[in-house]
């Protein structure tokens, strides 16, 4: 999508602007880290603002992280979501996150009505 005149001509303009500000923005960036006119960049002067970790230890987080999911208690937490393929309920019986309220509904009236057709009776109506 997004292939309209329109929308090519607004991320023209949009890159147009990127260039043009980001002049503006790196000075403005370099003014809250508290350089001024300097230039210069030190982590000592980035500490005072923000908390500075050592690339070894976030590498070392990270893999920490995903082999042992635990909680405060130090039990593991269940991240394996039992799903029905067909039905795309949980083992709770909730649809997915990312799944709408108008296809939820679809995937429900399929497999409801499936299982409940009537026959109608011949006959008048009322």
């Amino acid at each position: 999508m997004a292939k309209s005149l329109r929308s090519k001509w607004k991320r023209k303009m949009r890159a147009e602007k990127r260039k043009k500000n980001a002049p503006k923005e790196l000075a403005r960036l370099k003014t809250v880290l508290g350089q001024g006119e300097k230039g210069e960049i030190t982590m000592k002067d980035v500490a005072e603002i923000a908390t500075v970790v050592p690339p070894e230890k976030v590498k070392e987080k990270s893999g920490d992280a995903e082999m042992h999911e635990e909680d405060a208690d130090g039990e593991k937490m269940n991240l394996d979501i039992k799903r029905n393929k067909k039905t795309m309920l949980d083992d709770q019986g909730r649809y997915p996150v990312w799944m709408n309220q108008k296809e939820a509904r679809k995937v429900k009236a399929k497999r409801l009505g499936k299982k409940g057709k009537r026959k109608l009776k011949k006959g008048l109506a009322w």
